[in-house]
């Protein structure tokens, strides 16, 4: 059988991200090769303009519905799109995109402002997670961005995320 056959038929079944060295294991074949056969399956379905596509998330694959057929799956689903994210939202995930790994102390020190109930809120949608603790004195939760947060921004990994206005580094150095 062919191995972009079974990786299709795998992402296809599963619906979430897997990962590469997973899908190598599963099918006794070397990282490379699911690449290259997952590569080969995302053009192939660019190419015919299929209502499908394959997304490479960091170092996991996902079956997607192609993005321009979205509000007629949403119509033929009945979904509701989801409320867009509220501007402090935006800022705070912002802040951990570009920051990570992140405490809350920090985000609160970038925005100026409490940010304990958006932090929270993000998490429950699976945007940001933790990732570990700080060592420091009482030693404060880490936050990092998700799969999810990368799926919902169309972002095949963080090295896609735009530069920050300016020309600053998440660091806030300038860079002329």
């Amino acid at each position: 059988m062919e191995i972009k056959s079974m990786l299709e038929g795998i992402l296809f079944a599963s619906g979430d991200p897997v990962k590469i060295k997973r899908l190598a294991a599963c099918l006794e074949v070397e990282d490379a090769a699911v690449e290259t056969a997952c590569d080969a399956l995302a053009d192939q379905y660019a190419f015919e303009r299929r209502g499908i596509r394959l997304l490479r998330l960091g170092d996991s694959y996902q079956m997607t519905a192609a993005k321009e057929h979205a509000a007629l799956i949403r119509k033929v689903l009945e979904e509701r799109k989801p409320p867009p994210l509220s501007k402090p939202a935006m800022e705070v995930l912002a802040i951990v995109a570009y920051h990570q790994p992140v405490t809350r102390a920090t985000v609160e020190s970038i925005r100026g402002i409490d940010s304990s109930n958006t932090v929270s809120m993000l998490a429950e949608k699976e945007l940001i997670e933790e990732c570990g603790r700080l060592e420091a004195p009482g030693r404060p939760i880490l936050y990092r961005t998700t799969a999810a947060f990368l799926r919902s921004f169309g972002l095949e990994s963080l090295d896609y995320l735009p530069p920050l206005p300016g020309g600053e580094d998440p660091d806030g150095q300038q860079h002329i």
